[in-house]
């Protein structure tokens, strides 16, 4: 995620995201830019077009593709959104569960404390890797005992086998009575939530936009763009080159930043700070449990 100053208009408006997207657009622009630049010259110098309709025809569908941009766009930002939500919730989660293990925990019981500010910590590594289609297992802490990181990698679902051995160490603790029964309903009642965090997440990323509706404002888009040098260039003469070339960057960079926030947990620009939340979780949860 880029960090940038809101109220600086400057840096906004000459930033290099909009030459990035420049950069993503310019071969189907220069492609634009011929076919607009030979219409207009033929039907104007050969067929002397004109169609006074157009202008009013076109007003009316870019009032119809305005509204399908303002839907897609906010349908989008929904899904960043909510992704973002998520994750604050797997902040506070975290916390909470570290608190508590550190709470009801006694002091002689520092390996347990260890085991779960490591598996924490992984839970939240893993689960950031796993939404984009792996895990990074330099990102892994490994056990004192035991070869962990190794059993770790033949799970198909990493975060969901974290959170089974957290479990598992969780109801030993309870059957030797190091914690209560009070005690264990109240862990439980938090670790239930670091699988519902991640059962949402996956829900936004593996669910992205109808397929129609994606493949019509294209297609929506792309027949707009190439029918706009008829519907004004009687008015407009070889003006038609760059205001066609200019509405379909404007209305093309829209679909693009739409179509990199549906996903919000890649490494894109405008994705959700993943990285730098899950560092935050991890020293957050060794301070709660590891600095006594």
């Amino acid at each position: 995620m880029v960090d940038y100053d809101p109220h600086s208009w400057v840096k906004l408006i000459f930033n290099n995201d909009s030459k990035n997207i420049f950069k993503q657009l310019w071969p189907p622009m220069l492609t634009l830019l011929v076919y607009t630049t030979v219409v207009v010259f033929v039907f104007n110098h050969f067929f002397n077009f004109h169609y006074p309709g157009g202008t009013a025809i076109h007003s009316l569908l870019g009032v119809v593709l305005g509204l399908f941009l303002v839907f897609r766009t906010n349908t989008a930002y929904d899904r960043w959104w909510e992704g973002r939500k998520q994750w604050g919730a797997l902040v506070n989660c975290s916390r909470n569960t570290a608190i508590k293990f550190n709470t009801c925990l006694p002091e002689s019981h520092k390996d347990d404390k260890e085991f779960f500010a490591v598996m924490i910590s992984n839970f939240v590594f893993a689960m950031k890797e796993h939404l984009r289609e792996g895990v990074n297992m330099e990102e892994i802490q490994d056990l004192k005992t035991g070869d962990f990181k190794n059993e770790l990698e033949t799970k198909n679902h990493m975060p969901a086998y974290i959170v089974n051995c957290m479990y598992k160490r969780l109801n030993e603790l309870r059957s030797s009575a190091i914690i209560s029964a009070e005690q264990f309903w109240i862990i439980d009642q938090e670790m239930q939530e670091f699988l519902d965090i991640l059962g949402a997440c996956e829900r936004i990323k593996n669910t992205p936009i109808p397929y129609s509706y994606n493949m019509y404002i294209k297609k929506f888009i792309f027949t707009y763009s190439v029918t706009l040098p008829f519907g004004i260039m009687s008015i407009t003469h070889y003006w038609t080159i760059p205001i066609t070339c200019i509405l379909f960057y404007l209305l093309v960079s829209t679909e693009l930043i739409a179509e990199e926030i549906e996903d919000p947990f890649g490494m894109d620009d405008n994705d959700l700070p993943t990285d730098s939340l899950s560092g935050k979780i991890k020293r957050n949860v060794e301070e709660i449990l590891l600095s006594n």
